[in-house]
């Protein structure tokens, strides 16, 4: 069996075996320059180059042009379906079937993106591509750019800051705040005042695990803050029932009160811009189709669930 090691070891660039089989095909030195688009010096070049790692003539002047010898012969026969494969794989593009294919696909989502995102996503997978897989794993704005950049993620959808040109953005909506809270233990008008809403006791969510959350960022004002929990996940359970106020996006919100609709909500004292909510990927990827495919969807999910906000705002 040939060692591929001492193959690349000797002078024999295999680029060269394929100027060596234009030139069989055309029977001339020039006709084959022009069809590769290099001078007539380089052409010949090659075959030299290519003759003394052979070592033996492989072509024979006839003419005008050029012939093979019966060593040239036996080599373009062996040579043009290996060259001609190698050249399909290169040009050909990435074939996928989403209904057979078993990519798994990591994607990184926030935890406020769970409960809106992957149940639609996998019910989407399911009638589409059932054989595909989902590894998810949690990620916020601190941490996605170097995820994606070290690829342990094909995809994230989160909010982001600043990130590298390696990493291409989507905007899929813009999400706002509101204060989320229990009416059987504090009362609050739709936009309290400042003062009312410092007043309050709150619980935050810290991916430092601190007790500053948006507001302390943005607004830089201190509440009272008597809890700080790491994730937006048990939100729920530990307003209900209590006279803690929690300052969270709207999509949060709605999916706590899609399971406690006796909580309420209430617009914060101070204007927050449109907080984005994106999907990210590397742009290594942007011709991966199964990754492709994924983003797609995802694409379609996030719009299809912001037009349904907008007609619930708009007949409400």
């Amino acid at each position: 069996m040939v060692n591929m090691n001492d193959i690349y070891g000797t002078r024999l660039d295999l680029n060269l075996l394929r100027v060596f089989l234009v030139v069989a095909d055309r029977g001339s030195v020039t006709a084959a320059a022009s069809q590769l688009y290099l001078t007539q010096p380089a052409v010949s070049a090659a075959l030299r180059r290519l003759t003394d790692a052979v070592g033996a003539p492989l072509l024979a002047r006839q003419g005008r042009g050029v012939a093979l010898t019966s060593r040239g012969t036996r080599l373009a026969a062996a040579a043009r379906p290996h060259v001609a494969a190698l050249v399909e794989a290169a040009l050909a593009p990435a074939h996928f079937e989403p209904a057979t294919s078993e990519r798994t696909v990591r994607l990184g989502l926030s935890d406020a993106g769970e409960a809106w995102l992957l149940p639609a996503l996998l019910r989407t997978l399911a009638r589409e591509a059932p054989r595909m897989r989902l590894i998810v794993q949690p990620v916020q704005f601190r941490t996605v750019a170097e995820a994606l950049a070290s690829r342990r993620l094909d995809a994230a959808v989160t909010v982001a800051d600043e990130l590298p040109s390696s990493i291409r953005r989507r905007a899929l909506f813009d999400d706002t705040f509101v204060c989320l809270f229990d009416p059987r233990h504090v009362r609050l008008p739709p936009r309290p005042s400042e003062r009312d809403y410092f007043a309050r006791e709150h619980v935050i969510v810290s991916y430092n695990g601190d007790l500053r959350g948006i507001v302390e960022d943005l607004v830089g004002k201190a509440r009272s803050v008597r809890c700080s929990v790491a994730s937006f996940h048990n939100l729920g359970p530990i307003v209900d029932g209590s006279a803690l106020v929690a300052t969270v996006p709207a999509l949060v919100a709605e999916e706590i009160r899609r399971t406690r609709p006796h909580l309420r909500t209430a617009r914060p004292p101070f204007r927050f811009e449109g907080v984005p909510m994106e999907l990210l990927w590397p742009a290594v990827d942007d011709d991966d189709a199964a990754g492709g495919f994924v983003r797609e969807r995802i694409v379609e999910i996030a719009g299809a669930r912001a037009a349904r906000r907008h007609r619930a705002r708009r007949d409400g």
